[in-house]
């Protein structure tokens, strides 16, 4: 339930919000994998939270740009 409200979300935003939000989710997947690295990593199953909404929003940016 909580994926398809997230992906009804990624399909509402215009390509240039799906950009921006793609960098930010990168960003912290960088952060996690310092973090987890560093040992400071409480909830490693985040990363792969995360690596799945950047296939998402990759998945949606393709669907946008060959629609």
């Amino acid at each position: 339930m909580k994926t398809t409200t997230y992906l009804d979300d990624l399909k509402a935003k215009s390509e240039a919000e799906l950009a921006e939000e793609l960098v930010s989710a990168k960003k912290e997947l960088f952060n996690l994998r310092f973090q987890n690295a560093t040992n400071q990593l409480d909830n490693t199953s985040r990363i792969k939270e995360v690596r799945k909404n950047i296939a998402r929003i990759q998945t949606v940016i393709t669907q946008k740009a060959r629609a």
